[in-house]
């Protein structure tokens, strides 16, 4: 890699994974990035996170991303950063929310950690969708950082709107799955023994 430059990749098995998929509904859409969580476990090819961004009326994927903290050495590569950096490039703009654009969703298969919950507000999507919550990634050990309360409030007001548990029990089993399988529980705030 050249000095300056960042590199960050989908594992293989994705880059064809959803050409032209459509999901009508939201638990189709969700199924998919739920999926996506479990085989990237499956595949040894990062955490147990899953997302993707579809255009809200069509239902058309934009872009899919999982979670590739471990393999990518990179704690910035979260399965939603991947998503939305990739549905704005494809679409050709930073603001998946400009004029002219159609309206854009973000599916996640557990709720934003912190700094997704930022990237997400800057992004331009209309809405979110979440499978598992926070609390659920909590449990097995993830850190969700100091979210605010009143998170799902705040995007309301700024006019994005948050759907919440849509598959969650099957995201949670994801999850746990992870954790019982001895999956790398990774974040700043392990004990050095533990950290990846």
């Amino acid at each position: 890699m050249l000095p300056g430059s960042l590199v960050l990749a989908l594992p293989d098995w994705m880059i064809a994974l959803g050409e032209g998929k459509i999901c009508p509904d939201p638990e189709q859409r969700m199924r998919f990035v739920v999926d996506l969580s479990r085989r990237n476990i499956e595949e040894g090819s990062g955490g147990p996170f899953g997302a993707a961004v579809f255009e809200i009326e069509s239902g058309r994927l934009v872009a899919a991303g999982v979670n590739r903290v471990v393999p990518a050495r990179s704690g910035i590569a979260h399965a939603e950063i991947l998503a939305l950096a990739l549905a704005q490039q494809r679409v050709g703009c930073y603001d998946l929310g400009a004029a002219g654009m159609p309206g854009h969703e973000i599916v996640c298969s557990t709720e934003p950690c912190l700094m997704c919950l930022g990237a997400i507000l800057w992004s331009g999507v209309r809405r979110v969708v979440c499978a598992a919550r926070g609390d659920d990634a909590g449990a097995v050990g993830f850190d969700e950082g100091p979210k605010p309360v009143a998170w799902v409030e705040e995007l309301a007001r700024r006019g994005i709107e948050v759907v919440r548990d849509v598959c969650r029990d099957e995201a949670v089993a994801v999850l746990r799955a992870y954790a019982t399988g001895g999956g790398p529980i990774y974040n700043a705030r392990c004990g050095a023994a533990d950290r990846v």
